[in-house]
């Protein structure tokens, strides 16, 4: 097959779909790699690198798309990428589409087969080509609150592990999956006075046995959030339910309690966010401030440590690449029921059940796509 990787053009999107070494292993398969000049740059690989582990560079985006059979990103394709995708075409990538109708709409028209990253399960309905980029965004967004509580960011001047004879910030994590996990122990090892909220007594009780009482974990009701939400400096939204919008959980009323320069990081919103204010930002412009609470909802977070999530994301994302070239994606897909539920576009038809529901069109089962 010929597999082909672009440079990401949405904005201080610095990743790529496939490190050279990703190449190697393709190459190793016997499939024909193209990649567009200058993909690398963002993780430090060079086209020298890339043509060194047996990769063709082509000179622009257009290229790659009309020549390739499998098209692997990392981010939705911007409204000029999906201009250029076509029926009998892969797509290979995060999609978060249930937020997104233009990009559905556009996907849909083109008749391209669509995968999504943030589909695909593993063993007990997880979700391993997310979990990755959730660690890493869970960890930035302690660090992105920290600086935006910062009093030169709009934020409250406040030190998240106070120092000794001043207490420290109050950091309220919301969802105890992934990404909220990795926040709190972000957050604990800073000496941050943590909270973690979750609707799921098992969760709660993991959380419980592994923070050891250095963070405290609490079961997630309205009263119980809005008491939180108006003590708290830093507040991080990490829900997540899989392919659909994220539930809005902070309302703008709630802003209107909570303190001046507090600070509400969103990692939800690439699913639309959960907070009700919240809006995507990007690493140029990454906060805004609501009713005197300082938002930081950017919604392609991983971006900023391109080469820590390239190579973290492609050892998730690689071998079901080699399996789609290797057999086609219909029979791999027929093969591997968890790659099977990462199919969200096919051919005009939507097949993801979260994204027909919430964008209003007629859901086909992945089952009938595959018969």
């Amino acid at each position: 097959m010929r597999v082909g990787t672009v440079k990401e053009i949405k904005n201080h999107e610095y990743r790529v779909g496939l490190t050279p070494e990703s190449v190697r292993e393709l190459a190793a398969h016997g499939h024909e790699v193209w990649v567009e000049t200058g993909a690398g740059n963002g993780i430090g690989a060079s086209d020298a690198d890339y043509e060194a582990a047996g990769a063709m560079i082509k000179a622009d985006a257009k290229i790659v798309f009309d020549g390739c059979e499998m098209i692997v990103k990392v981010k939705e394709p911007q409204a000029v990428e999906r201009a250029m995708l076509r029926k009998g075409q892969i797509l290979y990538t995060y999609l978060h589409l249930a937020p997104d109708p233009e990009q559905t709409a556009d996907l849909v028209k083109s008749g391209v087969t669509a995968i999504a990253y943030e589909t695909v399960t593993g063993t007990g309905n997880t979700l391993p080509l997310l979990k990755p980029m959730s660690q890493v965004a869970g960890r930035m967004a302690i660090q992105a609150g920290a600086t935006a509580l910062e009093k030169a960011h709009g934020g409250r001047g406040v030190l998240l592990g106070g120092v000794p004879g001043v207490l420290p910030g109050k950091v309220v994590v919301i969802g105890g999956g992934v990404v909220g996990f990795n926040a709190a122990q972000m957050a604990v090892g800073l000496g941050a006075d943590v909270t973690i909220l979750d609707r799921d007594p098992d969760v709660l009780e993991r959380l419980d046995n592994h923070f050891e009482g250095r963070a405290r974990t609490l079961y997630s009701g309205k009263a119980a959030l809005a008491s939180l939400i108006a003590d708290a400096d830093l507040v991080i939204g990490a829900v997540l339910i899989p392919g659909a919008a994220a539930p809005k959980l902070v309302t703008r009323d709630m802003l209107s309690t909570m303190k001046p320069g507090a600070v509400l990081v969103d990692v939800a919103i690439d699913q639309g966010g959960c907070f009700e204010t919240s809006k995507a930002t990007t690493h140029a412009e990454p906060t805004y401030i609501v009713d005197g609470v300082v938002h930081y909802c950017v919604a392609n977070m991983p971006g900023a440590v391109a080469r820590t999530s390239t190579y973290a994301l492609n050892n998730v994302t690689l071998p079901h690449a080699l399996r789609i070239a290797n057999m086609g994606w219909m029979a791999a897909l027929k093969a591997d029921p968890n790659l099977a539920e990462g199919l969200n576009v096919h051919e005009g038809k939507v097949t993801y059940q979260a994204v027909a529901r919430e964008l209003g069109y007629d859901f086909v089962p992945v089952g009938e796509v595959l018969a």
